[in-house]
């Protein structure tokens, strides 16, 4: 049992095993013979990179990994004997930033993250609206929408907006993008927002220049500047309080039993849930009192602190603290689920839109001004850059100085056909944190005092170095350093900043995947960071450009001191949380048959390994229980389809993507088979 005073956990680093380590554990003799005994297996132990033939369970618990020799000792009459053909047996992995409440697979209208044309999505909305049934006046959500692939508009659909409103006219529609961090709406839903003292004003060219000022940058609009349909982060709150959520949480709490097998059946034996909302917490409850808990869960609670506020106004940093010690309290005594991280938000997402008109910016906080590229569509309705728009220009500075002389529907036309710019496009603009950095340094420093872990989401390059601060200065003011502090994701980051990463000795839950070379992936965020013509590989990936150079720095973290972990962040994306794939394109840097993105900055396959197993452990301070396989640990391991070391060290890395789960045990009990084919 592990109370709140183990807390904070040391960052130990793997103990060796010692030069005569399959001997030593050859000879030990059994003081009873084993419950099961597997043999015939290649055991990646991520114990110092050593490998067993066998081993043997007692009780959920490892009594030997050693030869095969050794292992006869353990074998008894009642002793089951398993055969793994040979196969490469791995240890339960860790999936250190996953939301496991939105990956189960539910009957809804579901996009599964394809790319489709305005025309396309319409069509697709429309027939989701017609099989659901849905009534005049609700709610048609649509998930898994794909905000940075196709969505090209035509002349009939120009927009988002315009897209839904064909699509379905008399309800009101949600995509949710498959980030958690993008919507779009139709007219009708967008009628229906809320300000914020919950009067239905809507969201329309007037409100965003009165009520809802503040989220100016994070609603798309058309040329007239009444908003096209994407609507990102906060402001997506005012029409739907649930945005954040992928799936309805009554929905998922029928079928609870349907998260730990669905992990189960990749290989994922223990989780670090991304963000638990106090909501979600009965389904932990049910699972736990349904004895369907097969992996360990720490949670990363999540309270939202521009949202928690005092009758006076101030941030509620004492009631937000008191709430998560009762949450950890609550399962302080459980031993598959601990609640001792805190998650927060540094920023949102980088990727912007290039054909909102003007281009939707993203607003993951950056250290340099978003550039303001102009945009065309090519032949085969890819976005591709014609120039860029100067900010200091005397137009643009004309436009910012006199915003009332560029509002109406005519002068944008004016100013757009004299300039060849949307007079919108004269912002400038470096994104945004999630919170006042004065708010983010205090959260973590409370957080931190009530000796919590925290877990931040950062995307940008000044979000890092924000993140960074926090961590730094909340360490500083209780005198501990050994907290499992970490950051999620890490999309660009300065040099400098890597190598405070390293010295802090931090975790970095990165999702391997998201590292690769993507047409229109790349043009929803390079132009915007750099300047380039057309939309030519060799336009978007120049060797030695700060992006390319810094994006998802694999390599660099590690060499600085990092310590890689390895998060999914499903459901975005996909629901599947992968892992091998995440653990290909941690070695190749690639989707196979594609180009590579900076090679420089891949991992071997034994370390994508290591940060799938022990270090995960480690982060969710449970690495004398979980993440080797070695005597005195749970049974948590893996049986694969095929050897990934073998394939990453004969040159065939892009194999290990299409790797599958033959079986999976925990606590020595096996809880998932792959069927027969």
């Amino acid at each position: 049992m592990q109370t709140s005073i183990s807390l904070r956990y040391a960052v130990i680093a793997a103990a060796g095993f010692g030069a005569a380590w399959l001997a030593a554990a050859a000879a030990a003799a059994p003081a009873e013979p084993a419950d099961t005994v597997l043999t015939d297996a290649r055991i990646y132990t991520a114990a110092n990179g050593k490998l067993a033939e066998a081993l043997a369970v007692r009780h959920g618990v490892l009594v030997y990994v050693g030869d095969a020799t050794g292992a006869q000792a353990f074998v008894g009459p009642k002793t089951k004997s398993v055969k793994a053909g040979g196969k490469l047996v791995v240890p339960g992995l860790v999936d250190s930033h996953i939301h496991p409440l939105d990956i189960v697979d539910l009957d809804v209208c579901d996009l599964d993250s394809k790319s489709y044309s305005l025309k396309q999505l319409s069509a697709f909305v429309g027939a989701c609206a017609k099989h659901y049934h849905t009534p005049a006046g609700k709610w048609l959500r649509v998930h898994q929408w794909n905000p940075t692939g196709g969505n090209q508009p035509d002349t009939e659909f120009p927009t988002l907006r315009v897209a839904l409103d064909k699509a379905a006219p008399k309800v009101l529609v949600e995509l949710l993008g498959n980030d958690g961090h993008h919507a779009a709406f139709n007219s009708n839903a967008l009628a229906a927002a809320k300000s914020a003292t919950g009067t239905v004003v809507g969201i329309s060219k007037a409100t965003l220049a009165g009520e809802f000022q503040a989220y100016h940058k994070l609603v798309g609009t058309d040329e007239r500047g009444e908003p096209d349909g994407q609507i990102n982060e906060d402001a997506r709150y005012s029409i739907d309080p649930n945005s954040m959520l992928y799936n309805e949480l009554e929905a998922v709490s029928k079928v609870p039993e349907r998260i730990p097998l669905r992990l189960n059946s990749v290989g994922i034996t223990a989780i670090l849930d991304a963000m638990a909302s106090p909501v979600g917490l009965p389904v932990y409850d049910k699972l736990l009192a349904g004895k369907h808990m097969t992996l360990r869960a720490n949670l990363a609670q999540f309270y939202d602190p521009s949202r928690t506020r005092t009758v006076d106004g101030r941030v509620d940093y004492e009631g937000m603290v008191a709430k998560a010690k009762e949450v950890r309290a609550k399962y302080a005594s459980t031993p598959l689920v601990h609640a001792d991280f805190i998650k927060m938000f540094a920023d949102g997402v980088v990727e912007a839109n290039p054909f909102s008109s003007p281009p939707t910016l993203g607003n993951a906080a950056m250290l340099e001004p978003f550039l303001q590229p102009i945009f065309a569509t090519d032949a085969g309705g890819h976005a591709t850059v014609t120039g860029y728009v100067e900010p200091g220009s005397a137009a643009c500075l004309e436009a910012r100085a006199h915003p009332d002389k560029v509002a109406s529907a005519a002068d944008i036309a004016a100013f757009s056909k004299a300039n060849g710019f949307h007079p919108g496009q004269c912002q400038i603009s470096s994104g945004q944190l999630q919170h006042e950095r004065d708010i983010e340094l205090e959260y973590v420093k409370r957080m931190h005092l009530a000796g919590f872990n925290v877990h931040i989401h950062v995307i940008g390059d000044r979000a890092l170095r924000t993140a960074l601060d926090a961590i730094e200065a909340a360490r500083a003011a209780d005198g501990v350093s050994t907290t499992h502090d970490g950051l999620a994701h890490v999309q660009l980051a300065h040099p400098s900043d890597i190598a405070r990463i390293g010295k802090d000795h931090l975790f970095v839950a990165f999702t391997y995947s998201w590292a690769n070379v993507d047409l229109d992936y790349d043009m929803s965020v390079i132009p915007f960071l750099q300047k380039m013509t057309g939309n030519s590989l060799a336009q978007r990936h120049v060797p030695g450009s700060y992006y390319e150079a810094n994006t998802y720095p694999f390599r660099a973290a590690k060499d600085a001191g990092a310590i890689l972990v390895a998060g999914s962040d499903a459901p975005v994306n996909t629901r599947d949380p992968q892992p091998f794939v995440n653990m290909a394109v941690a070695v190749t840097r690639r989707t196979p048959g594609e180009p590579v993105l900076n090679a420089a900055q891949a991992v071997s396959i034994r370390e994508v390994l290591d940060a799938y197993t022990i270090n995960g452990a480690r982060m969710l301070g449970r690495d004398k229980e979980i993440g080797s396989l070695e005597v005195g640990k749970s049974a948590d391991f893996v049986v694969l389809d095929r050897d990934i070391l073998n394939l990453a060290d004969t040159g065939k890395a892009d194999d290990i993507s299409g790797t599958k789960v033959v079986e999976t045990w925990f606590q020595g009990r096996r809880v998932y088979h792959a069927a027969k084919h």
